[in-house]
């Protein structure tokens, strides 16, 4: 646990109303919208970006609706809280590296299909420390995007689960996910650069503290399942191992966790990326869908 890059959540607070931020929770469970603060502005300015970060860090995900930024200024904004990451599969804006382009229109077909619950990136070594994602365009009705407080999805696990998954690590595959449309080579070529990743199933937040649950859409399977404790003959690991993980990963979809936000154009959501996932809405075609997100790289989980 870091002690000392976040403040408490009371000197979050005291900030936000010493700069007449105001903070409005969106449900009980994750979720603020910031008012009266402008991001570009915060591009340019570390310590308004650092109280932003302690909001964050409180409430999981921040909103900001109505912002103007620019490219340049989204970019800068992301960058306070640590270097960039490119996308090895959705395109990036050739202007601003790290600022992936996530265009959805209804004359790709093939490009209709969204995802399931996830949180981005974890089949890096290292998944991103958060995302900043900006509306560009978005449907008149529908394209909503929600995210999960996996750390009171963790909270909330009956006592034996939390006991029988207390060491297990798993395993988070670009391959079967990105890769799984790809001809043959292509696949193999993806996963030779990024190979399969291993975490732990419980994660500890490195600024809280906390537990998360830590397994999402792309987990295949756990690693160290296969013991004397957890298998007495084969239908233990080759049906209970997998039934567990897809009850695990179904935790995200309990209403009760969640928040979900109806975007404008000019609309900003940022995430916690390390206690939370989140899912795009694909219910709105056939209208088009432009967001630019810049995905901040993290640190080893433990």
């Amino acid at each position: 646990m870091n002690t000392t890059t976040q403040p408490p959540r009371a000197a979050a607070a005291v900030a936000a109303i010493r700069r007449g931020i105001e903070v409005h929770p969106v449900t009980c469970a994750i979720g603020a919208e910031l008012r009266n603060v402008s991001l570009a502005e915060a591009s340019r300015d570390a310590g308004l970006a650092a109280d932003i970060r302690a909001l964050l860090v409180q409430h999981r995900v921040l909103f900001f609706r109505g912002q103007e930024l620019t490219r340049a200024e989204h970019v800068a904004f992301a960058r306070h809280f640590g270097e960039l990451e490119d996308h090895p599969v959705a395109g990036s804006d050739p202007d601003h590296p790290g600022l992936v382009r996530i265009y959805k229109s209804p004359d790709t077909p093939q490009d209709r299909y969204e995802n399931s619950w996830h949180t981005d990136a974890t089949w890096r070594e290292k998944p991103p420390f958060g995302c900043v994602l900006r509306c560009v365009e978005c449907p008149p009705v529908g394209g909503d995007t929600m995210w999960a407080n996996m750390v009171l999805a963790y909270e909330k696990l009956p006592e034996h689960i939390k006991q029988q998954i207390a060491g297990l690590r798993a395993r988070h595959s670009i391959e079967a996910s990105f890769g799984a449309a790809m001809p043959l080579e292509k696949r193999l070529a993806l996963k030779a650069q990024f190979p399969d990743a291993e975490h732990p199933v419980v994660r500890t937040h490195p600024d809280t503290g906390e537990k998360v649950l830590f397994v999402n859409g792309f987990t295949t399977h756990f690693t160290n399942f296969h013991t004397a404790a957890n298998v007495r003959y084969g239908q233990d690991y080759t049906q209970g191992s997998s039934a567990l993980l897809q009850y695990l990963i179904s935790q995200a979809a309990i209403p009760e966790y969640q928040v979900r936000w109806r975007w404008q154009p000019g609309d900003i959501a940022m995430w916690d990326n390390r206690s939370t996932q989140h899912y795009a809405v694909m219910d709105y075609p056939p209208s088009h869908r432009k967001m630019e997100r810049a995905g901040i790289v993290g640190e080893a989980t433990y």
